[in-house]
C-alpha cells in the first residue's frame, strides 16, 4: 500500500543516494529549498499532504532515476538518512563510527568490507537501520570544496550499490583516502573524478583499492 509516508521517505532516500539533504535536493530541482520541509508534508489542519507529481519529476531528473526507481523506494523498507526532516518516532537513533580522514589513510582501522573496526573510535548518533553497516568520515581543509567544506561530516555505506555519478570515498592499498565521483566502475579498473575542479580525475586498477564506499548523507 502506498502511504504518505512511503512517499515523503523515497524522496528523502533519493536525496540521501545523491549525498544532498532534502532541502538541497529540492534546490538542485529548481524547486524552492522548503518544497520537502517537515512543514510542507503535513497542512495547517493536520492533514497529511502528497508531493506534487511535478516536484517528483523534477527531482527524478535532477538525480538521475527513473520512475521505476522511485516506485521501488516506495515500495521498499529502507532506513531513512539523517537531515530527512522525519519526526524522531519514524527514527531509531544508533550510534556509528567516526574517523578523520588521517585516522581513515593509517592501517590498523578497517576490516575487509571497509567498515571500521578498530577499539577507541569516536562515535555519533545516526538515525538508521540497525542491521546496516555505515560510518561517518569527517573532513579536514579544503581540498573538497565546493562540495564539502572542513568540518562536514560523511555517512559512508560499504555494503550499498554502486552506480555512476555516485559520490564515493575510495581508499587504496597504499592508504591513501579520497573523496571523488564514480566514472565507471569495472571489474578491472576504476575512474574517479574530482569534486574539486583543481584536481584532475584518477584511474586506479582494482587491485589498487582496498574499498570503496558510497557517501550517502552529508552535514552541510
Amino acid at each position: 500500500m502506498t502511504t504518505h509516508t512511503n512517499v515523503w521517505k523515497a524522496l528523502d532516500q533519493l536525496a540521501a543516494e545523491a549525498g544532498l539533504s532534502p532541502s538541497a535536493l529540492a534546490r538542485r530541482a529548481g524547486l524552492d529549498p522548503t518544497t520537502f520541509n517537515p512543514s510542507k508534508r503535513v497542512s495547517k489542519g493536520g492533514r497529511n499532504r502528497w508531493p506534487s507529481t511535478e516536484s517528483i519529476f523534477k527531482v527524478l531528473d535532477a538525480t538521475d532515476r527513473s520512475i521505476f526507481d522511485f516506485a521501488n523506494f516506495v515500495s521498499a523498507d529502507r532506513p531513512t538518512a539523517a537531515g530527512s526532516g522525519l519526526s524522531d518516532q519514524d527514527q531509531t537513533h544508533f550510534e556509528i563510527p567516526l574517523l578523520g580522514f588521517a585516522e581513515a589513510g593509517s592501517g590498523g582501522w578497517f576490516d575487509d568490507a571497509g567498515y571500521p573496526a578498530g577499539e577507541g573510535l569516536d562515535a555519533i548518533e545516526f538515525p538508521a537501520n540497525g542491521g546496516e553497516n555505515y560510518w561517518a568520515l569527517q573532513v579536514h581543509g579544503n581540498s573538497m570544496e565546493p562540495v564539502y567544506r572542513d568540518g562536514d561530516r560523511l555517512i559512508l555505506s560499504p555494503n550499498a550499490a554502486l552506480h555512476t555519478g555516485d559520490r564515493v570515498v575510495a581508499r587504496t592499498r597504499k592508504g591513501e583516502v579520497m573523496a571523488k565521483i564514480l566514472d565507471r566502475h569495472a571489474e578491472d579498473s576504476i575512474d574517479l573524478s574530482s569534486l574539486n575542479p583543481d584536481h584532475p580525475p584518477r584511474t586506479f586498477a582494482m587491485e589498487e583499492i582496498e574499498w570503496v564506499a558510497r557517501i550517502l548523507w552529508a552535514s552541510q
